[in-house]
């Protein structure tokens, strides 16, 4: 999409949610849009131009749900454990004024209501019989898709939310919460529709039937532990999260080199990339200064993300010599900017004592600039949602519960990129696979956006003894540099709805 960023904030109106009832939203003939296949494909652009924004993909809600993983602490509004984010949301206690969460919350929604527009206004064509036909069946496909996911990260984040599937109007604006079986209910209709309208003609750089299949894939697997409350009787899910998940085994491809998925130079449109976020100069993501280590560039940048060092510990001591260590956190630097310029900078490990919050955790700089010749504060890269590995690692998950003898395999696959080989763990039984299985995500993905909800995938007692209890009680814990993470559950399972939600929504209290 890079090729063709026509921007159409105008056309999509950027539709209000609930949390603006006073204004109306400014509705066109949104069937216009969609005559034709060039103008479906423009449309679609600015559905995923809305993932861009600072409240969305483009930082806040990766900073959200990385510092509220469990995983990690933010410099964010002071370089001491008890800054505003660090007594909340890193200490899992946040509350409906956050403004990462509010954020999140309507970046989420908005664009929830541009797929809502191309649903409810392109036409369909059960047979295509033209070239414009066939584009516009994708184009709403991928928008069944984009809604579908939107809504998965919904009611992980936040569990009962309002269900829109039409454009916001004076008289719907006013929406009470459903119920999380009917919003779970409606992303796996929308997901295959999507599988039956996608078929790949918009153009490379959006998604494609499989990226549906992968996220089908994690609904199951999301659903085969959850609450029965939240399950369909009868299902095999586990079994249902396989058949989807081989849909995409063997269409996509791992890089050969881990680093260059984070290199601005070599990590875009790559073999391994599922689901992408497209960056260019007129939607360009706010990673490179909100992600990038303090003093790392020339270019003044706010080095947001810092991982607990227990995590770091984990990895290093699980995987000794593991090469993405390196190409995750940031340690030890020269500095090239301000006072320091020149000087080395050390945190956690390479200061091992962690006599306070400045020293006591290594940077994640995944996110941000690995060229630390970079003068600019924004870089034109893309961002992966889900890529090739991960599905790897899920085949993995999903074998291992089924039992079918595949699940070691799938792993290797992944090792095997960065010359390791499966650790220990996972020539035990069944808990003992699973047990490894849950920590790889971790090592293969950590803070790409995916921690807050594998740890918490598997329910309460499993997010408390595997990433609170650890945390709390790690050795090297020190009150006046670590956060303490809650255990209270309510309080570290969802996110509290937004006050502006809750003021403005006379069906929400």
């Amino acid at each position: 999409m890079k090729k063709h960023k026509i921007l159409l904030l105008a056309i999509l109106g950027l539709i209000a949610t609930s949390c603006n009832l006073d204004e109306e939203p400014p509705f066109l003939a949104n069937e216009n849009v969609y005559a034709t296949g060039a103008d479906a494909s423009s449309a679609l652009t600015g559905i995923y131009q809305s993932f861009t924004g600072n409240d969305y993909y483009g930082r806040d809600f990766l900073h959200a749900t990385n510092i509220n993983s469990g995983f990690g602490v933010t410099r964010n509004g002071g370089n001491n454990n008890t800054n505003v984010e660090n007594t909340t949301l890193a200490s899992l206690k946040p509350n409906s004024g956050t403004t990462v969460i509010v954020n999140s919350w309507r970046g989420i929604y908005r664009t929830i209501a541009r797929t809502n527009d191309a649903i409810n206004s392109a036409i369909v064509s059960e047979n295509p019989s033209t070239e414009d036909e066939t584009v516009i069946n994708d184009v709403v496909g991928q928008a069944y898709f984009l809604r579908a996911f939107n809504y998965f990260n919904l009611v992980r984040l936040w569990g009962e939310v309002p269900l829109r599937l039409v454009p916001s109007t004076k008289e719907n604006v006013h929406l009470g919460k459903s119920s999380i079986k009917d919003v779970y209910a409606q992303i796996i209709s929308d997901t295959k529709r999507a599988q039956e309208l996608m078929n790949g003609s918009v153009g490379n750089s959006t998604v494609k039937p499989e990226a549906a299949a992968m996220l089908l894939a994690k609904v199951y697997m999301t659903l085969a532990t959850a609450p029965t409350e939240h399950q369909e009787a009868g299902l095999n899910y586990w079994q249902l999260a396989y058949d989807e998940a081989k849909k995409v085994y063997g269409k996509y491809a791992l890089v050969g080199d881990y680093d260059a998925l984070f290199q601005e130079a070599t990590g875009d449109d790559t073999e391994e990339a599922i689901f992408e976020i497209q960056s260019s100069e007129l939607a360009i993501m706010d990673h490179a200064r909100a992600f990038t280590p303090t003093n790392y560039t020339p270019a003044f940048t706010f080095g947001r993300l810092q991982a607990n060092y227990e995590v770091h510990d984990l990895h290093a001591t699980t995987y000794p010599g593991d090469p993405r260590l390196e190409s995750t956190f940031a340690s030890g630097y020269i500095q090239q900017r301000g006072g320091g310029t020149g000087k080395p900078y050390q945190t956690y490990p390479y200061v091992a004592w962690r006599s306070n919050f400045g020293n006591g955790f290594p940077f994640v700089y995944k996110l941000g600039t690995k060229d630390q010749s970079q003068t600019d504060t924004f870089q034109n890269r893309n961002f992966i949602i889900y890529r090739y590995s991960d599905l790897l690692l899920m085949l993995a998950e999903i074998s291992n519960e089924l039992q079918n003898g595949e699940q070691l395999g799938y792993v290797s696959e992944v090792l095997s990129r960065v010359g390791l080989t499966p650790q220990a763990g996972y020539s035990g039984d069944q808990d003992s696979f699973r047990s490894a299985i849950m920590k790889e995500y971790q090592f293969e993905l950590f803070f790409e956006g995916h921690d807050w909800f594998n740890n918490r995938r598997r329910g309460y007692d499993y997010f408390l003894n595997n990433v609170i209890i650890p945390h709390n009680t790690a050795p090297l814990f020190k009150s006046n540099v670590d956060v303490t993470l809650d255990t209270n559950e309510a309080n570290v399972m969802y996110w509290p709805i937004p006050q502006i939600e809750i003021d403005g929504n006379e069906l929400i209290n």
